[in-house]
């Protein structure tokens, strides 16, 4: 039997199919994550404006865990408060590399990683884009405070989140794409991670 031009007389057409099917199963995990991460930092957010009152601390768990509603025109921990224009530009780029880089995905923990890194930025995006002073300038509302560490939000639980997977990943030698890193060979190699 002779083979069409350019296809190999052993290919088998499942497992040609199975790349695709993983990655788009990936994507699914990554898309899945970061709507889901989004849409509960919209919610929680939404409820603490409407439920929250400034100055009054409401206990969640004793007084290890309060809700404490803030608007942070900053970064994390309040930094960078007079650059809100800049951090609004710096995240719409950030988004954009998130799901650039969500197309080469080969690894469930990366799909996790990029899903709730997705999650954080667009959640505290759309504060910067909608909320008061005004596009490109609003303020990220806070609501979730623990004893001597700053208020924080779920956008910013969805990023730690992102932080902690990216870099046990990067640890573990495993590259976006699914890859090993440092293994004396090329990102080719596919893992199961």
């Amino acid at each position: 039997m002779q083979a069409a031009r350019g296809a190999s007389l052993t290919s088998d057409p499942s497992t040609s199919q199975a790349p695709a099917t993983r990655r788009r199963r990936l994507i699914t995990l990554f898309a899945t994550v970061a709507v889901l991460g989004y849409l509960a930092d919209l919610v929680t957010k939404t409820l603490a404006v409407q439920h929250l009152q400034p100055g009054h601390e409401v206990p969640l768990v004793g007084r290890v865990l309060t809700l404490y509603i803030a608007r942070n025109p900053g970064a994390a921990f309040s930094t960078g408060t007079s650059y809100t224009l800049g951090l609004t530009v710096i995240a719409t780029v950030a988004a954009v590399a998130v799901v650039w880089t969500a197309r080469r995905l080969g690894s469930a923990g990366w799909a996790l990683g990029l899903g709730f890194l997705l999650a954080g930025i667009l959640g505290n995006l759309t504060d910067r884009i909608f909320r008061e002073p005004g596009v490109a300038r609003g303020h990220v509302v806070d609501f979730l405070r623990l004893p001597h560490w700053p208020i924080f939000n779920v956008a910013d639980i969805c990023i730690n989140i992102a932080a902690a997977l990216i870099i046990l990943q990067a640890l573990r030698g495993v590259g976006v794409n699914g890859g090993r890193h440092g293994s004396g060979g090329s990102d080719t190699e596919a893992t199961r991670s």
